[in-house]
């Protein structure tokens, strides 16, 4: 030990020290990291390599900045890093955990007198050995900071790299967008980080103070619902009312009266997609929702989901599939059924004259897109990127369908069904997969969505002279006319129907 403190004193360069740290980053906290793309990657040793020296220059990178930026609390930063990954490598070697989202939140939520059964000698010993020591080595040892220039240098060379490797590696796309959440959680010290991140932000967003729209009143007693279906990676291409030469649309190709728009995404990712959907208009500021206007309005508002990533919904009915689940034993709760289960019931049934149901599914989200759907609907059977998402589409058709029949036989209520997706989907134009792409760079797949409405007879008659491409803001307007809402924040030139002369 000594021996070790005596060497200590002898000051390092910057760039010494940070190669120190970064390949000891690698070395004592990413073993498994590496364990599992070994283990799942086609292409083991080439991803592995490039995947080492992308790790080597991040890590390096990083440390450079925080020892030149930040001095003592660099150091501070990089002690804590050091025993909290320590930490994470112990529980996921021991309990084969991987440092998700939801690890996370556990972890902010659990009492001390449940955490302290984990607690043994063996953990201790562990976060001594890879955690406090080399977090002493990164408190004491001193190191020669340098010169500003070197620094540009060291964070230039190790961007390029990182460049470099990472354009070599766009084949492997679509292996991290399916393997993304394990990735995740087994890359130190950034799973944490950056679930920690979302954690916080998830928990802002609940308490988001949204900016009131004026109110609103509705204007008569006629019963009526309206369904909206938050579609989830659906695009556009893939649907045979579109065009497409297979037949994914076999049973909405039959329906009566339904109305089929082009439309545009605003964004292509599901947060900034579904709240496109829900507000008044294109803006960065959290405006009032349509489901928490309507419901503050007095319409009976319930949200359905199996899926996540809504801005704030406040409203007294939000229920997940798991809940569903409870209330609905006898439906599968594995697929996107069960969010449609008792429908007709739960509108039949409620007090109120407005009712509006929104379902945020998840049936296209990739990359296991086989996963989304009953095995009856796996019509195209290879072993296809594509032939699975087809059939996302086809069991997207089938519940469609059925919830249209549903609203037809109820002969009591005026009704509509709208389904729109949040976004689109790449399946390998051009080497790209899933989506996210920033809207100036992303393809057509990722922002060309479908758009379908259907209205019981004589409920609404659809206006003319709409634009070629209609945008997401169109629900917001033509949901309130739905459901007679007379508000200031209603845009007639958002709306797809006439105003009702009632």
């Amino acid at each position: 030990m000594m021996a070790l403190l005596n060497k200590m004193k002898k000051a390092l360069s910057l760039f010494t020290f940070s190669c120190i740290v970064s390949i000891g980053t690698l070395l004592f906290y990413n073993l498994p990291f590496f364990q599992f793309v070994i283990d799942k990657s086609s292409e083991s040793v080439w991803l592995v390599v490039s995947l080492v020296i992308i790790m080597l220059a991040v890590n390096f990178m990083m440390t450079c900045l925080a020892m030149f930026c930040l001095r003592i609390v660099g150091r501070i930063l990089l002690a804590i890093f050091s025993i909290i990954n320590a930490t994470a490598v112990y529980f996921i070697l021991t309990y084969n955990v991987i440092i998700d989202a939801t690890t996370i939140e556990n972890v902010f939520n659990t009492r001390y007198s449940e955490a302290s059964g984990f607690f043994s000698w063996g953990m201790w010993l562990f976060i001594l050995v890879f955690g406090v020591l080399p977090a002493l080595f990164c408190l004491l040892q001193p190191v020669v900071i340098g010169k500003a220039k070197k620094l540009g240098i060291y964070c230039g060379s190790s961007l390029a790299v990182i460049l470099v490797v990472g354009l070599l590696n766009i084949n492997q796309t679509l292996f991290f967008s399916e393997h993304d959440t394990e990735l995740g959680g087994l890359l130190q010290p950034w799973s944490y980080i950056a679930n920690t991140y979302r954690i916080i932000s998830f928990i802002q967003d609940e308490q988001a103070e949204e900016i009131k729209l004026p109110d609103g009143k509705i204007t008569d007693n006629e019963k009526a619902v309206v369904v909206l279906i938050i579609g989830e990676s659906a695009r556009k291409a893939n649907f045979q009312l579109y065009g497409y030469q297979r037949d994914t649309n076999p049973l909405l190709s039959k329906q009566k009266g339904l109305k089929v728009f082009q439309a545009n995404s605003c964004a292509t990712y599901t947060t900034a997609g579904t709240k496109a959907i829900l507000e008044p208009k294109d803006c960065g500021d959290l405006y009032e929702l349509l489901p928490n206007y309507a419901f503050r309005t007095g319409v009976d508002v319930s949200w359905r989901t199996s899926n996540w990533g809504e801005p704030p919904i406040h409203i007294e009915e939000y229920l997940t599939d798991t809940e569903l689940a409870e209330q609905y034993p006898d439906v599968d709760s594995n697929y996107d059924g069960i969010l449609y289960a008792g429908l007709r019931q739960r509108i039949e049934s409620s007090s109120k004259n407005k009712v509006l149901i929104i379902l945020h599914t998840s049936t296209s989200h990739g990359p296991q897109y086989a996963n989304k759907y009953p095995k009856e609907f796996e019509v195209y059977k290879s072993d296809d990127i594509v032939n699975a998402y087809d059939n996302t589409i086809r069991y997207t058709d089938f519940l469609l369908d059925g919830l249209i029949n549903t609203l037809r036989d109820m002969k009591d209520w005026k009704s509509a069904m709208i389904f729109i997706s949040d976004h689109g989907e790449s399946l390998g134009e051009n080497n790209m997969f899933m989506h996210g792409l920033p809207m100036k760079l992303a393809p057509k797949e990722q922002y060309e969505i479908p758009f379908l409405v259907w209205t019981s007879e004589d409920f609404r008659t659809y206006k003319s002279g709409l634009p070629e491409v209609l945008e997401q803001h169109y629900i917001f307007h033509s949901v309130l006319n739905l459901l007679s809402i007379q508000s200031p924040a209603y845009n007639e030139d958002y709306d797809i129907f006439q105003l009702s002369t009632k």
